[in-house]
């Protein structure tokens, strides 16, 4: 194991760390926005979660998802904290394939976001059965639950592939937009992170 994958994989926590889960929180804050704005069918709420991840490694990134939905919850919208889980998910995986080197290459970058979607939708099902009746609120993917439930399939079944066809479109563009925005950031600064996790801890 290099030492790149051993300070991602590490749980000490460095001062740019902590620095970067604000930044992360806001840009998961734009995102969601834009979505809202355009009324584009995806979240994009997870994008300064999966950087975090890549930037800081797991623990950072899980941080940053837990943290952003607990503030969203209190400021806008109190469900959005029973997802913190789905979002801990999210930043722990990106971290993870960060720190294997999976996000090297386009191909590499499309399987994590496919894997990383499947799991937050199988992570979500259960709590929007609990929550929203087995719906996400997504138009296109509450269209393909009532049709589901219409023809007489399973309420599980119904919620899962609702949540696939919004997740995982989701999840590819948002770990596309931060693989492009990872590597349009300077060599100094990606390197901090690097450097402060082998020689700072709090």
């Amino acid at each position: 194991m290099n030492a790149e994958t051993k300070n991602k994989l590490s749980y000490k926590l460095s001062t740019a760390s902590i620095v970067l889960i604000p930044i992360a929180i806001g840009i998961n804050y734009l995102g969601k926005y834009i979505a809202g704005i355009l009324r584009l069918p995806l979240w994009l709420d997870s994008i300064g979660t999966v950087l975090s991840g890549m930037l800081a490694g797991p623990v950072i990134g899980a941080a940053s998802g837990i943290i952003n939905n607990i503030i969203y919850g209190v400021t806008a919208d109190p469900i959005s904290t029973v997802y913190a889980v789905t979002s801990a998910v999210i930043g722990l995986m990106a971290g993870l394939f960060a720190a294997k080197g999976w996000f090297k290459d386009i191909k590499t970058v499309l399987l994590a976001g496919l894997i990383i979607g499947v799991v937050a939708a199988t992570v979500s099902t259960p709590l929007n059965i609990l929550f929203w009746g087995g719906q996400t609120g997504n138009v296109w993917g509450d269209a393909l639950y009532a049709l589901l439930i219409s023809n007489g399939q399973p309420q599980w079944l119904a919620s899962f592939l609702d949540g696939i066809v919004v997740d995982v479109p989701d999840k590819l563009v948002t770990v596309l937009i931060s693989y492009f925005v990872f590597k349009g950031l300077p060599k100094k600064l990606t390197n901090t992170f690097l450097k402060e996790g082998a020689i700072e801890e709090l």
